[in-house]
């Protein structure tokens, strides 16, 4: 690596951004406070459309562009039920950059591509990070499974994922998944990311939409107070809780894809990351959450990820 990476990389220059830096589209989290505040601090900020109907949608587009002039992007689960609606309202309201998430990068790429807007698709394998360079996305996440929230099936680590994806594909890569600070950016662009995605980190901020009582749980999580869980239905990573108990012994004692949907039941994020309730709500944070101990405005955040790497470019062994 050149002393040189930096605001002047593939990222910084595919986004026109200043820092290659982007804030994760996390639900119940990244509405437009949280997008335009990192937007403004110089990294991409982004709304996370997975927990907001299409209206809402729209009034976080439109707020967005109102709090900043800086570029933005919307993330969009291709599995969506109103995947229809979301799409026109991101081609009406002309955001500028789009990740897709869940589902067939196939699908929606070429109609995004032809008004303009620029594609980055999350994978947890080199096999999906080729399939999204075929479909025409401009980047690709490379998500490790440290990530909180929805996962791969593979379990592939940020440390392994990151060096198979650059191998594999040309297009730029973003790495996430077990990054918060600036000495685990470093080392991801060591591995041979352009850019990182940082999701957990942003949710202790005043800015993040979720319940104050999950960033609090999130300053007391230590290490180990993550899991994997709902593997049968889609892998998500929580914070241990009581629901997250109640999951784990089902799927130990050998309950199907059925019954742990049952289990899961409807809007168990919203009522754990939004409405508060710690006991019984989904909690998905990542393994990072165990180097998380402040809350934080995101500029400052976005500001002490970019001085601490930094630093570590100029001292990278030190400890």
């Amino acid at each position: 690596m050149s002393n040189q990476p930096l605001t002047n990389n593939r990222i910084t220059e595919l986004f026109k951004i200043e820092y290659p830096i982007i804030q994760g589209g996390m639900v119940w989290a990244s509405g437009w406070r949280l997008a335009s505040a990192v937007s403004n601090a110089g990294g991409l900020g982004i709304i996370g459309a997975g927990s907001m109907y299409p209206n809402v949608l729209r009034e976080h587009i439109q707020k967005c562009k109102a709090a900043t002039n800086k570029p933005f992007a919307v993330n969009i689960p291709l599995l969506y039920s109103d995947i229809n609606e979301l799409i026109n309202i991101i081609l009406e309201e002309k955001v500028p950059i789009v990740f897709t998430s869940a589902g067939n990068p196939k699908a929606w790429t070429s109609t995004f591509k032809e008004n303009g807007i620029t594609v980055v698709h999350v994978v947890s394998s080199s096999k999906f990070a080729i399939k999204a360079q075929e479909a025409g996305c401009d980047a690709v996440v490379a998500e490790g499974f440290e990530a909180g929230g929805h996962n791969g099936k593979e379990e592939t680590t940020s440390m392994v994922l990151i060096p198979l994806i650059k191998n594999a594909v040309h297009i730029p890569v973003i790495a996430a998944g077990g990054i918060a600070t600036g000495r685990q950016m470093l080392a991801a662009m060591v591995l041979g990311a352009d850019a990182v995605q940082i999701g957990s980190r942003f949710v202790c901020t005043p800015e993040a939409s979720s319940h104050q009582n999950f960033k609090e749980a999130i300053l007391h999580a230590t290490e180990g107070d993550t899991m994997l869980s709902i593997k049968k239905v889609v892998p998500v990573r929580l914070l241990k809780n009581k629901f997250a108990t109640t999951i784990q012994t089902a799927e130990a004692e050998g309950a199907t894809a059925s019954e742990l949907q049952t289990i899961l039941g409807r809007a168990r994020a919203k009522k754990g990351m939004f409405e508060g309730d710690m006991e019984e709500g989904e909690l998905e944070i990542g393994q990072v959450s165990s180097m998380i101990h402040s809350i934080k405005p995101a500029a400052e955040i976005v500001q002490e990820i970019w001085n601490d790497f930094k630093e570590a470019l100029r001292n990278p062994l030190s400890s």
